[in-house]
C-alpha cells in the first residue's frame, strides 16, 4: 500500500502551511527587506515584522506602518527581500529599484 502523500519531500505549498518549527527544514517566516523612498530615492533596510512606524531618515516620509503581523508599505513604495524570501516584483518596481 503506497502512501498518497510523499513525507520526505513535500510540496512547497504544504511546507509554507505549517508552522516554522514544524517544517521538514526549520526557518523563520521574517526578513529584511530593502525598500526605496518615493520622496528622495533612498533605500532603507526593514524588518518585515516591524511593530514601529518606519521612516524615512532622509526626508521623513512613512515606509511602512505595522499591522500586527508583517507591516504594510506605504501606496508608491518598492521593496525587495534581502534574506529569506525572494520575491517576484514588477518591472516597474525593479526599474525605480535599479535607477
Amino acid at each position: 500500500m503506497a502512501l498518497a502523500k510523499d513525507l520526505l519531500y513535500p510540496s512547497l505549498a504544504d511546507e509554507r502551511r505549517k508552522h516554522k518549527k514544524k517544517r521538514l527544514v526549520q526557518n523563520p517566516n521574517s526578513y529584511f527587506m530593502d525598500v526605496k523612498c518615493i520622496g528622495c530615492y533612498r533605500i532603507s533596510t526593514i524588518f518585515s515584522h516591524a511593530h514601529t512606524v518606519v521612516a524615512c531618515p532622509g526626508c521623513s516620509v512613512i515606509l511602512c506602518r505595522p499591522r500586527g503581523g508583517k507591516c504594510r508599505l506605504t501606496a508608491g513604495g518598492c521593496s525587495r527581500t534581502t534574506l529569506v524570501h525572494s520575491i517576484m516584483l514588477s518591472e516597474k518596481c525593479m526599474k525605480a529599484i535599479i535607477a
